[in-house]
């Protein structure tokens, strides 16, 4: 099995892959990268004095702090937020708070208080079950948290220079150049960059940025730089999603930003054209993304507005390639928006990430991100955001989205009803690159507002088994399993074995209704011709669905029909589930888990029906 499994891998990801796997492997094991990437290098000269880039420094999305006109808005959750990173308290994912006291070491997990060696990164494990997840230790040190102190500086005009360079002062002192696992990953140190450059700007003109201090933080962004270019065939090959996105734009904007250093002229010419073909290759034609995820294409879209936002004011514009791409995500993320609550389906791998966070939204609301990618390519929102104008954005026009009534995404698998105030999405895809969950024809239910049916996400990516094994298999999705097995086989931590490559799905109007129909072919654990069908009518201008379910090939084994449900809204959903010959079953019903958050579990509720000929489920929503 292990050996079929090692062919499959070869098979779906391809031997450009496995290659650099191996060699990769390989330089580790023997210290190879020990030479390529230097511990604790010596200081670079910096070509630039404080004063002169203070006069000549390229240009951002604003000059300074004196140079921003945005009203004032002293409200009182970015006081809060403030208050408590004052206090040295963060929140991680959006969600969990974590007090790390004045001292943190940018070292130690707080979920599990291990501390990890100032070893050379090669030697940092991202998987360890003492360790805990990695990225308890990567998310302060993304400094994601400055967004909330510069913006409290000011709206309230309360000057916090002083603790932004406390901390990236801490942070370098803390953390020499390849040295411990906040050099483990380039993406974190593209971010990194990227955030601090933001406070930069903005502190253009405080008296806390020295002399001393700019050639500190400038040698610092060198090395940084110089990782992610040496690394960056890993993203690009090896792990080839957000992360690739993520380093190949910053070498760009390295080129952009930080011209007086060395190297970032070449490296910005190759970051460009690597972007270009990663934008190519990951967005796919119809708008979605390959990740199969709201919130990583989110990532995505906050990507491409710094990326074309940047590049128009230096004159340097993406193809047109990157710019039909983000018109088409834009077209996918807003027809799939709930507009009453401006979120999306919790749907696909989902780390918390949101990289510049400059509203007081919550994580889960999409809006002001979909409306800044908008206006850096059109001048046009669905609502005016104070995010735009810390994009240097001011004269934005209000143009209402109106989503169709039938929409399909089949290059990414999906397929939606807007309907009234009501939105059901369905999932049916046909995998060409690496899916995130086991979830084929999932169905996501909202109506005013709230996620009736809905996905339970995903938890943590080094999770105890009893949640790995849930939240990204069938059992945590409003799908089918058959004996129990997934529609795929799971491989180690990311990997999906033996992928759904025969899909079909179709989305018509009827005069009563709409209807989508699809299958697919799965279950590779009981052989190569399972196929499960799935049928949902939406009953027009009514809370009404029914969804009828067939399993062909299947004799003689059982299948699962699974169905979550918002605890909240539970009491206003009428279910009822037939079998194939017209019995009427009855649920196994569980308290199970949903995770809208990175890390955090909240309670949810699973019915289970269970049948070796078929389902035909009806649902209504009496509000």
């Amino acid at each position: 099995m292990k050996i079929l499994r090692l062919f499959n891998t070869i098979g779906n990801m391809g031997m450009r892959y496995t290659r650099f796997r191996l060699i990769h492997e390989i330089s580790v094991k023997i210290g190879l990268l020990k030479f390529k990437f230097p511990s604790n290098p010596d200081p670079i000269d910096i070509s630039i004095s404080l004063d002169q880039w203070r006069k000549e420094a390229p240009q951002f999305f604003f000059d300074s702090k004196e140079s921003l006109t945005i009203p004032k808005n002293r409200n009182v959750v970015l006081e809060a937020s403030f208050n408590e990173i004052k206090d040295n308290t963060y929140t991680f994912f959006s969600k969990t708070k974590f007090a790390l006291g004045e001292n943190y070491d940018w070292l130690t997990n707080p979920e599990t208080n291990y501390k990890y060696q100032l070893e050379h990164w090669t030697k940092i494990k991202d998987l360890s079950k003492e360790a805990g997840d990695i990225k308890f230790v990567w998310e302060k040190a993304r400094f994601s948290f400055l967004y909330d102190i510069i913006r409290y500086d000011y709206h309230f005009e309360e000057d916090c220079a002083s603790l932004v360079f406390h901390e990236i002062d801490s942070f370098i002192d803390c953390n020499p150049i390849n040295l411990g696992p906040n050099y483990k990953c380039s993406q974190e140190i593209s971010i990194r960059i990227l955030n601090w450059t933001f406070a930069l700007y903005y502190y253009r003109n405080s008296k806390e940025l020295s002399e001393d201090r700019f050639n500190k933080i400038m040698n610092a962004i060198y090395w940084q730089l110089h990782h992610v270019y040496h690394n960056i065939d890993f993203s690009r090959i090896a792990v080839r999603n957000n992360h690739a996105l993520t380093e190949t734009l910053m070498l760009f904007l390295s080129g952009l930003l930080f011209p007086f250093l060395p190297n970032t002229k070449k490296w910005s010419k190759k970051g460009k054209n690597w972007f270009e073909e990663e934008i190519a290759y990951q967005i796919y034609k119809d708008g979605t993304f390959l990740q199969f995820s709201m919130n990583y294409h989110r990532v995505a879209i906050q990507l491409l507005t710094w990326g074309i936002r940047l590049a128009e004011l230096h004159k340097d514009p993406f193809n047109s390639t990157v710019i039909n791409r983000s018109e088409k995500s834009l077209n996918y993320l807003r027809t799939c928006q709930d507009r009453t609550s401006g979120k999306l389906p919790n749907y696909g791998n989902n780390d918390g990430a949101l990289f510049f966070k400059l509203t007081d939204d919550n994580y889960r609301v999409y809006t002001s991100q979909i409306n800044d990618l908008s206006a850096v390519l059109h001048r046009e929102v669905s609502e005016h955001n104070e995010s735009q104008l810390w994009y240097g954005i001011n004269n934005c026009y209000i143009v209402p989205f109106e989503p169709n009534k039938l929409s399909s995404y089949p290059f990414g698998g999906h397929y939606v009803i807007n309907d009234g105030s009501s939105k059901t999405l369905v999932k049916c895809a046909k995998y060409k690159d690496r899916p995130g969950h086991a979830d084929n024809l999932h169905v996501d239910i909202w109506l005013d507002g709230h996620n009736y049916i809905w996905d339970t996400g995903s938890y943590k990516y080094n999770a105890e088994k009893k949640y790995s094994l849930f939240f990204d298999h069938c059992y945590g999705h409003n799908t089918v399993s058959v004996d129990k097995k997934n529609q795929m086989l799971k491989g180690s931590r990311f990997i999906w074995n033996y992928w759904n490559k025969k899909a079909t799905a179709t989305i018509t109007e009827k005069e009563d209704n709409f209807i989508f129909d699809g299958q697919f072919t799965g279950f590779p654990e009981l052989g190569n011709k399972i196929v499960h069908h799935r049928e949902v009518v939406k009953r027009k201008k009514v809370n009404k669905w029914e969804v009828t379910d067939r399993i062909k090939n299947a004799d003689g084994y059982v299948a699962q029909l699974y169905w979550h449900f918002n605890p909240k809204t539970y009491d206003q959903v009428l279910i009822n589930c037939k079998d194939g010959s017209g019995n009427v079953l009855h649920p196994e019903i569980e308290e199970k888990w949903c995770s809208n958050y990175y890390g955090e579990i909240e309670p949810s509720i699973r019915h289970t029906y269970y049948s070796k000929t078929g389902f035909s489920t009806t649902i209504k929503i009496d509000t």
